[in-house]
């Protein structure tokens, strides 16, 4: 598959989550969409940076702003295929689509062990036993899921290299072995 093809696919594919995805499907476009990040970011740098500059009797500041909208719209335009091939790839190494979630999943899972452990112990007298023994549980998962958190971009981003399950799998053919 080459640059412009998986490109067109991945266009194509705009919201399929079924079947599989070879490995430079999604890596010729996630190549293409931080090229167009680049470029984007060029833009927005170019044409809707203020720059202020303002002056005081000892010192001189300079503050430049952005609000970066054309990196928005390009990253709008390429979240869901992007999201789409991601899936359709874990499927191409036999696993669920939901594991290139994991790591959006953790972090919502370690805010919500933080709030509801942290309300928990706000809840009970401040330095009493309870509230003590909450904010102590609290940290006790959230630290360990904070480490997870470290490792699971990690452990996608080497699903997303292994290679092709040989076969068809529960997820469709191999993408290698279909004919175009």
């Amino acid at each position: 598959m080459t640059f412009s093809d998986a490109i067109r696919t991945c266009f194509s594919k705009f919201f399929t989550f079924s079947g599989r995805a070879a490995r430079p499907e999604y890596w010729f476009f996630f190549l293409f969409i931080v090229i167009w990040n680049i470029i984007a970011g060029i833009i927005d740098w170019q044409f809707f940076t203020q720059v202020s500059t303002s002056q005081t009797d000892s010192s001189t500041s300079v503050t430049a702003t952005s609000s970066q909208p054309v990196q928005s719209i390009v990253g709008l335009i390429v979240f869901f295929p992007h999201l789409a091939v991601a899936w359709r790839r874990m499927h191409d190494t036999g696993r669920s689509g939901l594991f290139a979630l994991l790591p959006i999943l953790l972090i919502l899972g370690a805010f919500a062990v933080l709030i509801f452990g942290i309300g928990l112990a706000s809840s009970f007298q401040h330095g009493g036993s309870l509230d003590i023994l909450f904010t102590r549980a609290t940290l006790l998962i959230v630290i360990p899921t904070l480490i997870v958190l470290f490792v699971s971009p990690l452990l996608v981003l080497w699903w997303l290299t292994r290679p092709s399950q040989p076969g068809p799998n529960k997820y469709g053919p191999n993408p290698y072995e279909v004919l175009p």
